[in-house]
């Protein structure tokens, strides 16, 4: 059984301290193919070196994660334009628009946002979104921007049945992590209405752990749980689950 993690932080100095043995368990778990999402410049680095460790199971993003949009913003967003024309990624993110922490820097965050739509359909790449209490904002960057050149992932899906059927719409696979396990996460009530073709699978470590690890740091060896929640909510095979998800995943990215 192969898993795909379409997002885990695995350069994150939460895993400083025993990154081999975390990807260890993942792979022991079947989870051999990680999408690393980048944050901002200052990651850049841990990221080429994760790759480079294990260059078979490790697929970079590049992009400037939305909370990190503030004053400096023009200059991220030129190491991201820079670090695309040097060599091979897979997807422009995580990128998006977050209100959750602060929302002085609205106006910035949709301006970096659309900017790296752009540089992902000049480079013909997916855009993986990071969305918190800001579903109407992204929508409406989105509608801009539709098209058949616009596709990707919203990650970390925590929306209701409409807004994951609008985010269908613009050619996004919902990310569905440990939240789907969580008791008041709610996505579990209605995500046995949306084709499984439209889900992919992830972590989001070392955030969001799934039920029984909830609170503690997450790991990408706990896709599993995931895993096992989505096989209860579509009534099916975890292997054909992990089978159809990591399909999905390989139809995002293009490997």
């Amino acid at each position: 059984m192969i898993l795909t993690d379409t997002h885990t932080h695995l350069y994150s100095e939460a895993f400083d301290d025993d990154r081999d043995q975390v990807i260890a368990n993942a792979l022991k778990n079947g989870v051999t193919r990680f999408f690393i999402p980048a944050i901002d410049s200052s990651y850049t680095s841990a990221m080429l070196s994760l790759e480079k460790a294990y260059p078979e199971n490790i697929f970079l993003m590049m992009g400037l994660h939305p909370t990190h949009v503030k004053e400096n913003y023009a200059e991220e967003l030129s190491h991201v334009s820079e670090m695309l024309s040097k060599r091979k990624f897979y997807a422009v993110g995580e990128i998006g628009i977050d209100l959750y922490w602060d929302k002085s820097f609205l106006q910035q965050q949709q301006d970096a946002f659309k900017q790296q739509i752009q540089l992902a359909k000049k480079y013909h790449l997916p855009i993986v979104i990071h969305c918190r209490d800001a579903f109407d904002e992204v929508f409406e960057v989105l509608e801009d921007e539709r098209g058949d050149n616009l596709y990707g992932i919203f990650h970390c899906f925590t929306g209701d049945i409409k807004q994951a059927q609008r985010a269908i719409s613009y050619n996004m696979k919902l990310g569905i992590g440990g939240v789907v396990t969580f008791k008041n996460g709610k996505i579990d009530t209605f995500l046995n209405h949306i084709d499984i073709k439209h889900v992919v699978l992830e972590t989001d470590s070392p955030y969001l752990a799934p039920v029984p690890y909830r609170g503690k740091r997450n790991e990408s060896a706990y896709l599993i749980n995931v895993l096992d929640k989505l096989a209860l909510v579509y009534n099916s095979e975890a292997q054909e689950i992990a089978q159809i998800t990591t399909q999905n995943s390989k139809e995002v990215f293009g490997i």
